[in-house]
């Protein structure tokens, strides 16, 4: 067991920051409404995770760089460089402000759950300012392992409330396997994809993993860990649609309606419960979204920077400032949730086609570059997100 916890890496970081409040939220009302009909669509997303995110940390081992770093290396013409980067760039914190905003609103709902809610809802400053404390003193980890503890919790709970609902086994797995579009799906499943293969892990995972191991190697124990940590939350993520689908038909509106997924294991307790757990999520995935920002800014500009530089620490209090200030708008926190799911499912495809073209230079990876196998499964995987992600466009105008 302690050689186990030795061992654990940044896979269990990544799998932390997208068992978020995203993740119970979007599942849970993936539940609620549709049953087990949109599985397939967490099935779906734990297999890319597993590939891009594979991928992401064989750059990081191979190269010992930046994932943004190598990419701004392989482009040769000047101002396709500036291109990439300004795309990089905005789609990095476009998402991460808008998942950001989810992280804090998603921390709120689970103090709005024990305390009650507020007549000014001040939460989301309390939450920031906790954040930018964890950030400024850069000293975090005792903290964030315990926060990662009480996710593991709540998850082992989502499994035995999954368990305990006695689902139906035979459209559980034709859940799983078989996809399906129920009408009003499509930007539930494009949330579900976005609240799994979340593009800033991408860069976060290649900058952390070249911190823990510096041998070429050293690569088995990196897939390893990026294998069993994301599968293990893939296998929540369906816990918890599974568990929801004990409340069909009633509306989830704030925490108190999420907690009756949790009511069948804890009764009256569930709200407290959901709350702690909401509130570790939150928080856990409030830390590492603006510091994903901050590296990618640091890889794009080629700072060389630390985490107590000063154009470090700009980078990530603009991200966590942006979260707290839509967090405060008097939005509800469920929509928030969503849209930063939807919009993470919008960016994927931009950040995945940059990861696809870099893993298959020889000039970067050598011998390690993509087989023609892995090539095939990725490029599956981003035909496919670039397919969701139109037809939601066009849903969203068709709306308008």
């Amino acid at each position: 067991m302690n050689k186990w916890f030795k061992n654990i890496g940044p896979g269990a970081l990544v799998a932390a920051a997208f068992i978020g409040p995203g993740t119970v939220t979007l599942c849970t009302l993936a539940g609620v409404k549709f049953g087990y009909q949109l599985l397939w669509a967490m099935t779906l997303s734990t297999i890319a995770t597993v590939v891009l995110q594979e991928m992401a940390a064989r750059v990081g081992i191979i190269t010992q760089k930046g994932l943004a770093t190598v990419i701004k290396e392989q482009i040769t013409s000047p101002i396709l460089k500036k291109f990439a980067i300004t795309l990089i760039l905005s789609a990095i914190v476009i998402g991460n402000a808008a998942y950001e905003a989810g992280n804090i609103s998603g921390a709120s709902l689970g103090i709005t759950a024990i305390l009650g809610t507020p007549s000014f809802n001040f939460y989301p400053i309390i939450i920031g300012v906790v954040a930018f404390i964890l950030l400024y003193i850069g000293n975090y980890k005792i903290l964030e392992r315990s926060l990662i503890a009480l996710v593991i919790i709540m998850s082992i709970s989502f499994l035995l409330t999954a368990i305990i609902t006695k689902p139906n086994l035979e459209l559980m797995i034709k859940g799983m396997f078989i996809p399906s579009f129920p009408e009003n799906s499509l930007l539930t499943i494009i949330g579900l994809i976005g609240t799994t293969v979340v593009p800033y892990n991408l860069f976060l995972h290649a900058s952390l993993v070249k911190e823990k191991w510096k041998q070429q190697s050293d690569l088995k124990f990196a897939r390893k860990d990026t294998f069993i940590s994301i599968i293990f939350g893939g296998i929540v993520s369906m816990a918890i649609i599974i568990a929801a689908t004990a409340i069909n038909g009633q509306e989830v509106n704030n925490a108190a309606d999420l907690a009756k997924g949790l009511t069948p294991l804890y009764g009256r307790f569930a709200k407290y419960f959901l709350g702690i757990g909401l509130f570790a999520a939150g928080i856990t995935s409030a830390i590492t979204a603006p510091l994903a920002a901050a590296y990618v800014a640091n890889s794009c500009f080629g700072w060389n920077a630390n985490l107590k530089s000063s154009r470090f620490r700009i980078v990530w209090f603009f991200i966590l400032l942006l979260g707290v200030v839509f967090s405060s708008l008097q939005f509800n926190p469920i929509e928030i949730i969503k849209f930063a799911q939807v919009a993470n499912g919008f960016l994927l495809p931009i950040i995945a086609l940059f990861l696809l073209w870099v893993v298959n230079k020889t000039a970067v990876l050598g011998k390690y570059k993509n087989k023609l196998g892995q090539n095939i499964i990725s490029g599956i995987i981003i035909l496919i997100t670039i397919v969701l992600g139109f037809k939601s466009i066009l849903k969203v105008f068709e709306l308008l």
